[in-house]
C-alpha cells in the first residue's frame, strides 16, 4: 500500500457516505492540496461506482479551504448508472461544512488506447538533469513534496526568471506507486502555478474551480506535465495543464480557475 492510497483510503459511514482522514503530508502551506483533496473525493465516487473505477471527466469546485490533519466525510450521490457510463457527485465536507463538490463522469480507460488526434509531448530534459520544485522559491512551504518528486524545466525552475507565463516538468510518487488515473487528478494540481516563471515567488494560488479530461491510464514512470496561463485579470487566472506519461502518450487534459493574491505568504 502506497501512502498515496493509504491517505486517500474511506470507509463506509452509511448509504453512499464514506469517512476519511485529511492527512498533512499533501499539504500547500497550511492548507491541504486541492487535487488531494479531489482525490478523496473520487475515492468515494469509485467506491459508489464500482463498475466504472476511472474518472473520465471530473468538475471539482472549491468552496473553503480544506482543513489539514483532521477528519473528513465523502457523500455521493449516484446521478447515473448506465453500461458504460455512470454520472456521480461528491460532497467533502469537514466539521459539517463542505469544502468542495464534484461532478464526474465514471467509466473505464484504456492503457493501450490510441488517440486518432492528440498533442504531442514538447522536449524536455531527463529528470536527473531537471531542478527539484522549491518551496523557497514559490514563497510558501511544501510539506507535499515529501509525497512528490516534482523535477522542473531549467529554464522555468527559478521565480520570475522564465519570462513567460509557463511551467514545464517532471513528477512521480516518491514511495515508487505507479501513476493512475487518480493520480493524474492529483499532478495536475500539484505544480507550481504558471505565472510562477512570470511574476515570481507568489505563495498560494488557491483554485476556484478544476476540470480534467482524462484520456488513458498513463504508463509506468515519471509523468510529463506542462501548464500555461493566458490571462490574468483582477487577481484570477485561467491555467491550462496537459499530462503526458513516460512513454509519451497524453493522458489528461485540465483548466483551472484560480487566485492570485500577491504579497500574501503562507509557511
Amino acid at each position: 500500500m502506497s501512502d498515496f492510497d493509504d491517505e486517500t483510503r474511506l470507509r463506509p459511514d452509511g448509504e453512499h457516505a464514506f469517512a476519511g482522514h485529511v492527512h498533512p503530508y499533501w499539504n500547500i502551506g497550511d492548507n491541504p492540496n486541492g487535487g488531494y483533496l479531489l482525490a478523496l473525493a473520487v475515492a468515494g465516487l469509485r467506491q459508489a461506482l464500482p463498475a466504472h473505477p476511472d474518472p473520465l471527466s471530473v468538475t471539482v469546485h472549491f468552496l473553503r479551504p480544506g482543513l489539514s490533519d483532521r477528519p473528513c466525510r465523502v457523500d455521493v450521490q449516484v446521478l447515473r448508472a448506465g453500461r458504460t457510463l455512470s454520472t456521480g457527485r461528491a460532497t467533502l465536507s469537514q466539521d459539517g461544512v463542505p469544502r468542495l463538490e464534484v461532478l464526474a463522469a465514471m467509466g473505464e480507460l484504456s492503457a493501450g488506447a490510441e488517440l486518432t488526434l492528440a498533442l504531442p509531448a514538447p522536449e524536455m530534459p531527463p529528470p536527473e538533469l531537471c531542478t527539484p520544485r522549491s518551496g523557497a522559491e514559490q514563497g510558501v512551504s511544501l510539506p507535499i513534496l515529501d509525497r512528490l518528486d516534482i523535477r522542473l524545466h531549467p529554464d522555468e525552475a527559478r521565480a520570475g526568471t522564465a519570462g513567460k507565463a509557463q511551467v514545464t516538468g517532471w513528477i512521480r510518487f516518491h514511495d515508487g506507486r505507479p501513476p493512475d488515473a487518480v493520480a493524474s487528478l492529483l499532478f495536475v494540481d500539484a505544480f507550481p502555478p504558471a505565472v510562477f516563471g512570470l511574476l515570481g515567488a507568489i505563495g498560494w494560488v488557491p483554485t476556484i474551480e478544476l476540470t480534467v479530461h482524462l484520456r488513458r491510464r498513463p504508463a509506468p514512470g515519471w509523468t510529463l506535465g506542462q501548464f500555461r496561463t493566458h490571462d490574468l485579470i483582477d487577481g484570477r487566472l485561467v491555467e491550462d495543464g496537459i499530462l503526458w506519461d513516460a512513454d509519451g502518450k497524453l493522458v489528461a487534459q485540465s483548466r483551472q480557475l484560480a487566485l492570485v493574491r500577491r504579497g500574501e505568504r503562507k509557511s
